[in-house]
């Protein structure tokens, strides 16, 4: 009988503050890993990917609840885990065959059997005749192959990876994928499950029997569902195309229910049951949002937004916040993965620099709850100013610190772009601009006292 080989119940990450507050990483999350199935691993920026993927492995110590490696505690438990990362990571003044063999080593082999290992595996990852040299005369694909040695030498039972396909070109990483898959189906490495962190969601259809979606702040499972497509896998059928948008969808739709799944049986959802008081402004330039919007005018108003990343030149999480901000601002709306400009943005895109600061400003306002109130709380003041530090300590109830710097950074960048206000970066305060001071002051020379 097969058993789960991993399994993560309310496993959460938090990080403990000077007061009884605590910034949460991950929330209370159940998860597993069966043997038998490819398991990817999805979300944006900064939901957790790789902290709930370093909780699996036993390297990251959980906050709370517990992982189990066959039932045992992880932390107590004979794991056999092999990791291969984004950066090849290898020893740049050993050979490929040092390379290979030193996960052997450290684990104290023989140095017949290390080399009888290491050779086999160099041969089935297609690196014989390349023992002898050294990473730096290597490609980046044949650099990455010597990581996948490496890691499956030692005959992990689950091959975990983080985005190991990333600092590849386009052909390179097609080609690692299909003989990472053939190795995979016709069982010639004794791995019995793999965990790949990936941001390509199409390399997650393509590759996947199961996959997962986090949502952010805090990391939390929104979807995990089973991939219903037998291999090998059509990028232009109709299902995969449909799953591809199901999956935009959830990660472009943060805040709403996961809708159901295209034709594939129903997977597990965990909605998190936080509320928000803000949103999470999306870390985007106003500039990046009108060239955007112009793309998309180009496009007749509407495009896929894979589409839109591959005519950008972008990786997907670089588009995101720009998507996210022009839909938080009313600019676009996005369905089933598709971006459609609205009547606003259009405005917007069509509109001499003057008139898009206007249509910014009143879009900020209305939409965005923290611009909001900075500009209610400048004038409210007499002195038409107020501390950043007012705004940092509400933010900070919800979001990680470097998150909240980030937050106020992008505040202050919209605001100014929008004449809202200005801000005195000596002192750490919000101004209202001179532009904007009521008729009865304009003119009179009354100075903002920052």
């Amino acid at each position: 009988m097969q058993t789960t080989i991993i399994r993560a119940e309310r496993v959460e990450k938090y990080y403990a503050q000077p007061s009884e507050n605590r910034i949460q990483v991950i929330s209370p999350t159940d998860l597993s890993i069966e043997p038998g199935e490819i398991v990817a691993l999805l979300g944006p920026s900064g939901s957790g990917k790789s902290t709930l993927m370093r909780m699996l492995t036993g390297l990251s110590i959980p906050s709370g609840g517990e992982v189990y490696w066959h039932g045992v505690p992880i932390a107590t438990a004979n794991v056999n885990v092999s990791i291969v990362f984004q950066s090849f990571a290898l020893f740049p003044w050993l050979t490929v065959f040092e390379n290979v063999e030193a996960p052997l080593k450290a684990k104290g082999m023989e140095p017949a059997e290390r080399r009888k290992r290491a050779m086999k595996i160099l041969d089935t990852v297609g690196l014989d005749g390349f023992q002898a040299a050294y990473p730096k005369e290597l490609s980046g694909g044949m650099r990455q192959r010597v990581g996948f040695a490496r890691a499956l030498v030692v005959e992990p039972e689950v091959l975990f990876m983080d985005e190991p396909f990333s600092a590849l070109d386009v052909l390179t990483a097609e080609n690692l994928r299909s003989e990472l898959l053939e190795l995979w189906q016709n069982k010639t490495i004794p791995t019995r499950a793999i965990f790949i962190v990936t941001h390509n969601i199409e390399e997650a259809v393509l590759l996947a029997d199961r996959i997962i979606v986090l949502g952010r702040n805090p990391g939390h499972v929104r979807t995990d569902f089973k991939v219903g497509l037998a291999h090998p896998r059509d990028r232009k059928a109709t299902a995969f195309t449909q799953l591809v948008d199901y999956i935009y969808k959830v990660l472009t739709q943060p805040d709403a229910q996961p809708p159901e799944l295209p034709q594939t049986p129903s997977g597990k959802r965990v909605r998190d049951q936080r509320q928000m008081h803000y949103q999470m402004l999306p870390h985007a330039r106003p500039g990046g949002i009108a060239g955007l919007l112009e793309l998309l005018l180009d496009h007749n108003g509407k495009d896929d937004i894979y589409r839109l990343a591959d005519d950008l030149a972008f990786e997907i999480d670089d588009l995101l916040p720009i998507v996210d901000a022009a839909q938080l601002l009313g600019f676009l709306t996005v369905t089933e993965g598709d971006a459609a400009i609205t009547a606003t943005g259009a405005e917007y895109a069509n509109s001499e620099i003057l008139r898009q600061k206007e249509l910014f400003r009143t879009a900020a306002v209305t939409n965005v709850l923290l611009l909001r109130q900075i500009v209610r709380a400048i004038e409210a003041k007499s002195d038409r100013t107020v501390s950043e530090e007012f705004f940092h300590d509400m933010l900070d109830e919800q979001f990680s610190e470097e998150e909240t710097r980030r937050q106020l950074e992008t505040a202050v960048n919209w605001g100014r772009y929008a004449e809202l206000f200005d801000f005195d970066a000596s002192r750490r305060r919000f101004i209202q601009p001179e532009t904007l001071l009521p008729e009865s002051e304009i003119g009179t020379g009354t100075e903002i006292d920052a």
